[in-house]
């Protein structure tokens, strides 16, 4: 039986600190923190890279994200609460008003929406390039929702006078002198280009600029004051300042609407120009729709369990463990001793229940962070006994989340029993289920997309195998119709369903016998 479960993308029932194991908590941090793991650090830097064109295209993904993530959110209307940071800007009927002119919103979802899942945003990545190239520590929350429909219009465009422009952004909740903070923040990164705005921007004819950019300032990829230094000098070759049509110098109005006193400041001092873009960014990117609530700010962990896989085996009636420790920021040290020990589910830790983690690997996080990770291998437990939790000791340092511990759940876990048939690419999930959870039903969770493409999870109704009374577990079993595609378990547990384990492929496991 297979049933649909609609996801709106990193929803919370409520705002909750982070203590781990918390799967949306979880999904969140290693977003923003563990980037080149997650393979999208590669998309973020340089910041003058552009995927969609040749490198002397003039453009930049950086431009084309902020840009992006501005026009999702200026649909706000703080009276009423609607629109604001919720990915409406992915809906090709948003995508064609002329507000939202140009390709850079499409290049950016087909880069970021299938980053999305259950837990993650169509936007999150753009909101983390935003982090990272504001040079600032911006405060990361989840919890936006992907809209259903697309949002009523209101980007301002460059052609509308000042007193346009100043009720637009009050109406998304910003004042004039912060509307000129949040053009000038903006408008760092990128420029005008001609195939878009051939009446702003001319054919330049530039071998080095071959989509004919027209850039708000010299260091168009790069986070600084130049944008303001430029303008209070009279050598801005911004074009919605200098342009020939006076009628669409946008920033030339909205940057001299109180005299210039902001933009002379923020020449004056990068310092005071980079806080206050951090401000405006976070306040931008958490300007979401009513009813909508964020987390608490997303830090991470000093230490981090990830990739905790659990595998039942019934002839050996053991669980083979395996997973990693993240520790975030620490010196290098390819000396350091981690150990790791855990708890049985009686909550007793015998001598034996500790073990050497593996030699961390060392990946730098962006210019300022590392991430050091250990690992241990698969080992087996005894089913009967299994784990509840896990601690770590770092060089004599017990870890243990302010003697909370680290939670493991061992009541549902995948089978080594579960088999794949490569000749048609089906196969078999066997999970096991602790004897007593008794659960009302078991299901695999597997990800897929609704029709304005939103996460969405299939649930794939189990079956239950008759019962070993010898045995810790008993199983229940359904056939798949992909080896590739990933599933995780979920369950019905006294009227409350439950997810558990690492997603997991049926290629991840042995071939069915014949």
């Amino acid at each position: 039986m297979l049933t649909l479960a609609l996801l709106v993308s990193t929803s919370l029932a409520s705002v909750q600190a982070y203590v781990w194991p918390s799967p949306q908590l979880d999904a969140l941090e290693a977003m923003r923190w563990d980037q080149n793991r997650f393979g999208i650090a590669p998309l973020i830097r340089p910041c003058d890279l552009f995927i969609f064109g040749p490198a002397n295209s003039g453009r930049s993904n950086a431009a084309d994200w902020i840009r992006t993530a501005y026009h999702d959110m200026a649909t706000y209307n703080i009276t009423d609460g609607t629109g604001g940071m919720d990915a409406s800007i992915r809906f090709a009927a948003e995508q064609a008003r002329p507000e939202n002119a140009g390709d850079g919103f499409a290049n950016t979802l087909n880069v970021l929406q299938p980053v999305s899942n259950r837990y993650v945003s169509s936007l999150l990545t753009s909101l983390t390039l935003i982090r990272i190239a504001a040079a600032q520590k911006l405060p990361s929350r989840g919890g936006r929702l992907d809209a259903a429909v697309p949002n009523q219009p209101g980007v301002p465009e460059p052609q509308e006078g000042l007193d346009s422009h100043v009720a637009s952004f009050s109406r998304q909740g910003f004042t004039k002198e912060e509307m000129i903070g949040l053009v000038a923040c903006g408008h760092t990164f990128g420029g005008v280009q001609h195939a878009t705005f051939p009446t702003i921007v001319p054919d330049l004819h530039d071998s080095n600029n071959v989509d004919s950019v027209a850039h708000f300032d010299t260091t168009n990829t790069h986070f600084d004051n130049n944008v303001a230094t430029e303008y209070i000098s009279g050598t801005t070759l911004n074009p919605l300042v200098v342009g020939l049509n006076d009628t669409t110098n946008s920033d030339k109005r909205i940057f001299g609407s109180d005299g210039n006193a902001t933009m002379e400041a923020f020449a004056q001092s990068p310092d005071l120009f980079a806080s206050t873009c951090a401000n405006l960014f976070a306040r931008m990117l958490d300007t979401v729709p009513k009813g909508v609530q964020l987390t608490d700010v997303i830090t991470p962990l000093p230490v981090k369990p990830n990739t905790i896989k659990l595998i039942y085996d019934a002839l050996t009636e053991t669980i083979a463990f395996s997973g990693e420790v993240r520790l975030w920021d620490v010196p290098a040290n390819l000396s350091r001793v981690v150990r790791m020990l855990w708890d049985d589910r009686s909550g007793s830790t015998s001598t034996a229940n500790n073990i050497t983690l593996s030699t961390g690997s060392i990946i730098p996080i962006g210019s300022r962070h590392t991430a050091t990770w250990y690992f241990f291998n698969l080992f087996p437990l005894s089913a009967s006994s299994g784990v509840s939790s896990i601690r770590f000791v770092v060089d004599g340092k017990l870890e243990d989340q302010q003697g909370k511990g680290f939670a493991v759940n061992d009541d549902l876990v995948f089978a080594n029993s579960s088999c794949s048939m490569p000749a048609d690419g089906t196969g078999t999930f066997d999970v096991a289920v602790r004897k007593d959870v008794a659960p009302t039903r078991v299901y695999l969770e597997q990800t897929s997309r609704d029709s304005t493409s939103r996460p969405i999870i299939v649930e794939i109704d189990m079956t239950p195998k008759p019962v070993d009374s010898s045995k810790a577990y008993a199983i229940w079993s359904a056939n798949v119709s992909s080896t590739f595609e990933s599933y995780t378990i979920g369950a019905e547990v006294g009227g409350v369903k439950i997810t558990r384990g690492l997603g997991m492929s049926l290629n991840q496991f042995g071939e069915c016998s014949s």
